[in-house]
């Protein structure tokens, strides 16, 4: 019988050829890598990166699809399959003796928890490649002064390079979910592009900073630094966090650590 998508582990297959010869492409595999799936499905792009590779590690929450999963794809290399939640995963056990590759079609219901837990272990992370909602794409790549820039794309950008690579419409999925998606590479920093003295102030302040999003930083940092303090950093405290530059929520996490 066949495995019916389920609404509540957000699945949606990959079933377009054009578009899973042109995330192998993209994602450019050798022998040579540690590759770490998440969400292999069906194996829509489990077999081809398994038979450049010769190895390969997933993870899967459903059980039901474990066991097809492991049929379809014994005669093309190693596969390990571990039957975990990947929002709890410890990805750094896997990276031992070489940085991990990770790639995947992230189900949009844990997709940004799942990014805040990949980049808590980026140090294990050479890059990452996956298929996400193309909003959540937009928002990881927008630069200051855009609709969608926000907290996430401030802490996405400080710890990761975000290129956007191409978009992939519903059709190439089944079932076809209701939006766009955008295949995007995610490279972590060897070294943060701006000075955090001290990175959960940094957090924080973001997170406080974008809290209401149309109330300037005088109101949203009302009670953790103050109109002086921020004017102090030459930043001007009338302005909304949107306005920002990743370089300024820099200075002005400094400011709060020094205070």
């Amino acid at each position: 019988m066949a495995h019916q998508a389920r609404k509540r582990f957000g699945q949606n297959f990959l079933q377009d050829q054009r578009v899973i010869n042109r995330i192998i492409d993209s994602i450019a595999p050798t022998s040579a890598d540690r590759l770490v799936e998440i969400g292999p499905g069906k194996g829509a792009i489990t077999q081809p990166l398994l038979r450049t590779c010769g190895k390969l590690d997933v993870i899967e929450l459903d059980r039901d699809l474990i066991q097809p999963l492991a049929n379809k794809c014994q005669s093309a290399g190693e596969l390990t399959i571990h039957q975990h939640d990947a929002l709890t995963f410890d990805f750094k056990a896997l990276a031992k003796t070489q940085k991990l590759r990770v790639v995947g079609n992230l189900p949009y219901n844990i997709s940004t928890p799942l990014l805040f837990h990949l980049i808590d272990q980026a140090n294990s992370i050479h890059d990452m490649f996956f298929m996400l909602q193309k909003e959540v794409v937009n928002r990881l790549a927008a630069t200051p002064g855009a609709r969608s820039y926000g907290r996430l794309s401030v802490i996405m950008q400080y710890h990761c390079q975000v290129t956007p690579l191409f978009d992939i419409g519903p059709e190439a999925f089944d079932p076809a979910p209701k939006v766009d998606s955008t295949f995007v590479r995610l490279i972590p920093w060897t070294k943060p592009p701006v000075t955090v003295n001290h990175y959960p102030t940094f957090e924080k302040l973001v997170k406080s900073a974008f809290a209401q999003k149309r109330k300037t930083l005088r109101n949203n940092l009302k009670g953790i630094l103050d109109a002086n303090a921020i004017q102090q950093t030459g930043i001007d405290p009338s302005i909304r966090a949107e306005k920002l530059t990743l370089e300024k929520f820099a200075t002005l996490a400094n400011q709060l650590q020094a205070v």
